[in-house]
């Protein structure tokens, strides 16, 4: 398979999901679910969640063009935002033929264990690490599905943090949850020895959670732009726009968030949860202070080096991975095997996704692609319908004047 479609997007929507089931392999019902609106059955979603009285949609696009490890990935993302999927498909073209070259931590999470009023919280920090080969005897008790994997729980730490109202004693099981993102198993795994941690300390348990800050899981990306294909000065551009992030938390915030605008799309289109990755992903730029997630920097032969690196906790077994159809459809258009290997491409979206916003930031501007694909969604606000909504479209990007009052003068015209 290669994912450098030419024209792909030029392709009518029956054409690329021809494309694509040739490419992906998939099947006829699958081609089925995407074309069909609310693909999510109301049964299904009343099993999901309390109180469901419907579902809502998404456009889900493919990024193409990118490179991963040396092979060829189509990516699915789930947004309604129009220049992200062109963006993150550009990026990925302008750095082949290296592509990305990525890796990522064992899946490991933390949970945490927060336990009050004990008298003296340095022996009773020291007696459970003294026990720790128990706790995880009694953590994996709980899942031997998971231990017969090769996960389930790794080791014990303990920490005392002072507050306001006093020390509290913060134990951390550290689980490899193999291909599951992982909060049922360490979720569990934390109740399961809280009586056991509370005779031990002398105290009482209050939470007893996953984190969602999960250092130990972190996903890395890289990739080279070549000086060549860029332009040396989109090279200094893009550096420029670097070192303001990194130099400004105004300007990081939003450059961490044009981070998260691909990896957020790729994280909802697979069932994944993007909430958790999302804080997550901000805690980690905020440890020391508030920081890029991405890094950038010039190589000696004046090429543009990107890089990522993040925590990425996210499964391909499990949750909404596996009762949401287009989430499953999304993971076999992608051709993962693991969690490793999602994070992984995930990443690599994250930073192909911030190259392209800072490379039109710092030459021609955002919104010129931008608007440029939004014109169609503004031609529907103004009131254009079928044929109309495209010939709107085009008489506005041709005129650069891209506005609901002067879509609503085009339509009257016609």
């Amino acid at each position: 398979m290669r994912s450098d479609i030419s024209g792909f997007h030029r392709l009518s929507l029956e054409e690329r999901l021809k494309k694509l089931k040739e490419l992906a392999g998939l099947t006829d019902e699958e081609l089925g679910l995407l074309k069909k609106a609310g693909a999510l059955e109301m049964e299904t979603a009343n099993r999901m969640i309390e109180n469901a009285i419907g579902t809502t949609g998404l456009p889900v696009g493919i990024a193409t063009n990118f490179i991963i490890n040396g092979r060829d990935v189509l990516v699915p993302m789930t947004i309604e935002e129009p220049s992200v999927v062109a963006a993150a498909s550009y990026a990925a073209k302008l750095a082949r033929p290296g592509g990305f070259v990525t890796a990522s931590d064992d899946p490991v999470m933390i949970g945490q264990i927060q336990i009050v009023g004990a008298k003296d919280t340095e022996k009773a920090r020291k007696k459970i690490l003294e026990n720790k080969e128990k706790i995880i005897e009694l953590c994996n008790k709980k899942d031997s599905v998971l231990v017969s994997f090769g996960g389930g729980a790794k080791d014990v730490e303990v920490k005392i943090i002072s507050t306001e109202i006093g020390k509290m004693i913060i134990v951390h099981l550290l689980v490899d949850v193999r291909d599951a993102m992982g909060a049922n198993a360490v979720n569990t795994m934390c109740e399961a020895v809280t009586p056991l941690l509370e005779e031990l300390a002398g105290g009482k348990a209050r939470l007893r959670i996953i984190s969602n800050l999960a250092t130990r899981r972190l996903a890395h990306a890289k990739a080279v732009w070549k000086k060549e294909v860029i332009g040396e000065d989109a090279v200094n551009g893009i550096l420029a726009a670097y070192y303001f992030a990194k130099n400004d938390i105004y300007r990081c915030a939003t450059h961490n968030k044009g981070v998260m605008n691909g990896i957020d799309a790729v994280v909802i289109a697979t069932g994944n949860d993007f909430r958790a990755v999302e804080a997550g992903a901000h805690a980690f730029a905020s440890i020391g202070s508030y920081k890029p997630l991405t890094t950038y920097e010039k190589n000696k032969d004046g090429d543009l080096v990107g890089m990522i690196e993040l925590p990425m906790a996210v499964g391909i077994v499990g949750g909404t991975t596996r009762t949401n159809p287009i989430a499953k459809i999304a993971l076999k258009i992608l051709g993962v095997k693991s969690a490793k290997e999602l994070a992984e491409i995930i990443a690599a979206v994250g930073l192909a996704q911030n190259f392209a916003a800072l490379r039109a930031l710092s030459t021609e501007g955002i919104q010129r692609g931008h608007m440029e694909l939004h014109a169609k969604n503004i031609a529907v606000m103004a009131g254009a319908k079928g044929s109309e909504i495209d010939k709107t479209a085009l008489q506005m990007i041709k005129e650069k004047n891209i506005t609901v009052s002067r879509a609503k003068e085009i339509i009257e015209k016609k």
